[in-house]
Order: structure tokens, then C-alpha cells, then sequence
């Protein structure tokens, strides 16, 4: 049996997924309020910030296929080193740091701007059994994540500000292993980080995979 489909994590991204599900931003009134400027705030490096903070009570998570495609590709290659943008209550996180846990061991470094997501994420983690394998880091990312970095990242999720996933790219790129995979969650709101992963001279390949996420290899280290 693996980690992922044994308790205590898989009761709980049971549960945490279908409280996320009943849970929906669109089905409230701050959201519905917002929902003229919702996609300009969702692409704008500014607007995102208000944005963020309207739906901090939401989960905002990936989907089951997502998690369970994290914790495959983790498993896949023994990842040991992961970063995340974008923490939330941790739905993901679980997902990642079950494949950590049954890789033998490593790090998870998960960034959130929220502090009363980091909360719940910490609680969510330490339900699983796993908060051990997690460092959660609370602030902007470009800040949290501009040091105390591993020697090498073997995975990561962008799955916050779609707008900075660009920018937190660059700020890990120097440390992603040769055969590392890079996941973005509805890059389709992200068109210059698109066109930078999917162009192989950057040193990537790249496809878009389901109707959510994008999924990189980088195929050279940066020098």
C-alpha cells in the first residue's frame, strides 16, 4: 500500500476535496460581485493581490487528476526536493508530500501569501501524518523563495498568482535539475510564461495536459 491511498491522507483529501467542491468561489456573493473584473484581476500583476485576498476563505485547489498526476510524477523519478507556489489549505501539498514520504524522505518548501491559509494548511498537513517532510513559508513568493533554496528542485507547482508564474520560474530556474518537472495550474491565464517553457531554446519541453495544467521538463541545467 502506498501513502496516498492509506489513512490517514486518504480519508482526508476525501474529505478535503469534496468540502472543495461544495465550497466554490462563483457560488458566493463576494465573488459574484467581482465576477466583471474577476479574469482582468486574475492576469493583472497588481489586481491579483485584491483579488486573492476576496477568496481567501476558499480552498481554491487542484483537481484530484492534478494531485494524483503530482504524486506520479514525484514517485516517477524519486523526486527528494519540491517547491510549491501556491499552498492554500494544502490539498496539494498532501498529494506532494505523500510522494515524498514514499520516496523515503525529502523536502516540500510551500509558499502562500494568505497567513489564515497557512493555518489551515499546517493543520491539513499535520491530519496526514505528514507536516514533517513540509516547510510552509508565509508572505510573497518572490520574497519567501529567494533563498535558503535546495541545491537542486527536482519538481515544481505554480498554482498561485497566475501572473508571477514567470517570475517565480526564474527565481528557481538556476536550480532546477536536468529532467525536473515544472506543473503549472491554468497556465492558460499565463501566455508570456507559456511562450518562455515552450520554447525549447529556453531549455524546455512542454505540452499543455488535460484541460488545466501545463506540464515542462527542463532538459538543461542552466549553467
Amino acid at each position: 500500500m502506498i501513502t496516498l491511498t492509506t489513512a490517514p491522507a486518504a480519508p482526508l483529501l476525501d474529505r478535503l476535496l469534496a468540502e472543495a467542491a461544495r465550497l466554490r468561489p462563483e457560488t458566493s456573493p463576494v465573488f459574484a460581485g467581482m465576477a466583471e473584473r474577476g479574469e482582468e484581476l486574475m492576469r493583472s500583476k497588481s489586481g491579483h493581490v485584491e483579488l486573492y485576498a476576496q477568496l481567501k476563505d476558499f480552498p481554491l485547489p487542484v483537481s484530484r487528476d492534478t494531485g494524483t498526476l503530482l504524486y506520479m510524477l514525484a514517485r516517477s523519478f524519486g523526486a527528494k526536493s519540491i517547491v510549491e507556489f501556491g499552498t492554500s489549505f494544502g490539498i496539494s501539498t498532501l498529494f506532494l508530500a505523500a510522494a515524498l514520504r514514499d520516496n523515503g524522505g525529502g523536502r516540500l518548501i510551500t509558499t502562500e501569501f494568505e497567513a489564515s491559509k497557512v493555518a489551515r494548511a499546517r493543520a491539513n498537513l499535520a491530519e496526514g501524518g505528514l507536516a514533517d517532510l513540509v516547510e510552509f513559508r508565509q508572505g510573497d513568493a518572490l520574497q519567501t523563495l529567494r533563498a535558503d533554496l535546495p541545491e537542486m528542485i527536482d519538481l515544481v507547482l505554480l498554482d498561485g498568482a497566475k501572473p508571477l508564474y514567470g517570475d517565480i520560474l526564474a527565481l528557481l530556474e538556476s536550480r532546477l535539475s536536468a529532467g525536473a518537472f515544472i506543473v503549472a495550474d491554468n497556465a492558460d491565464y499565463c501566455p508570456e510564461y507559456l511562450a518562455h517553457v515552450r520554447l525549447p531554446a529556453n531549455g524546455y519541453l512542454s505540452v499543455p495536459f488535460g484541460d488545466e495544467v501545463e506540464l515542462s521538463m527542463r532538459i538543461a541545467r542552466c549553467p
